[in-house]
């Protein structure tokens, strides 16, 4: 099918794209807002899934980009895990031209709802710096890419699961958490849109609507995630995560 594109279609991507950024800044999950929308209104899967990526990429070095600023990640501390989440993500893109994702149709919902559970019942997780379950190296060289990896074969919550493993493994206070997790995100994303562009799947002029959205998305997100923290963060994270598990089953049963 092919989508007539009008004004009215690039406005609405646009501010898709802005709420997108502004949730993804928070708490993770901007695909959830963005592929859905695509998908209704008649693109291509391969195009949307390539295109979300490349808005989102922008939408995750914007944020990242917004929390250096203001102090709250510093890029020095976290440049070798970006590194590994683009290693893992380049691995999974690659894994997934050869098997059927299908087979996490079933694990990954399940994450989620114990990520979103763990959030609504540990209200305190994240509120204070905490000491590290594991060192720096096995997290850097071992977690991160993995997740990075788990990126690039199949996407969904991955900004989630970036948070809940700087909280829990690196005792990291919820806002640097979500700071960090968007630029592993971003680390993670470029990798899978460099494949996607070799494919030729982009689409640049929607993506450039998209991005613009993105942008102003992503800054006011994430100058709320300094301004109010936890207070917003937390709530978010566990609707992502609820809502994510209700996408992949509605998607198993009723598609």
């Amino acid at each position: 099918m092919e989508v007539e594109l009008g004004w009215n279609v690039f406005l609405i991507l646009f501010f898709v794209a802005m709420l997108a950024g502004f949730v993804d800044a928070l708490a993770g999950g901007g695909g959830l807002i963005v592929i859905p929308v695509m998908m209704l209104m008649g693109f291509p899967v391969l195009n949307v899934l390539a295109t979300n990526k490349l808005q989102g990429s922008i939408g995750t070095l914007t944020s990242s980009l917004t929390m250096m600023r203001r102090g709250v990640i510093q890029f020095r501390e976290l440049r070798v895990p970006a590194l590994m989440s683009f290693v893992g993500a380049c691995l999974g893109t690659v894994l997934i031209q050869l098997i059927d994702p299908s087979v996490l149709d079933f694990l990954i919902p399940l994450v989620l709802l114990a990520i979103g559970l763990y959030f609504l019942l540990t209200p305190s997780a994240g509120q204070t710096e905490r000491a590290a379950r594991i060192s720096a190296k096995p997290f850097e060289f071992g977690v991160v890419p993995a997740i990075g990896f788990y990126d690039g074969f199949f996407g969904p919550g991955t900004g989630s699961f970036f948070s809940l493993a700087n909280i829990t493994l690196r005792g990291m206070h919820i806002v640097k958490a979500s700071g960090a997790a968007r630029l592993f995100n971003f680390a993670s994303n470029v990798a899978s849109v460099a494949v996607f562009v070799v494919g030729g799947q982009v689409l640049w002029l929607v993506g450039a609507v998209m991005i613009c959205g993105q942008i102003i998305g992503s800054v006011s997100g994430s100058v709320m995630a300094v301004k109010h923290g936890s207070r917003l963060i937390r709530p978010l994270i566990v609707v992502v995560c609820f809502a994510m598990v209700i996408r992949f089953l509605l998607q198993r049963f009723w598609a």
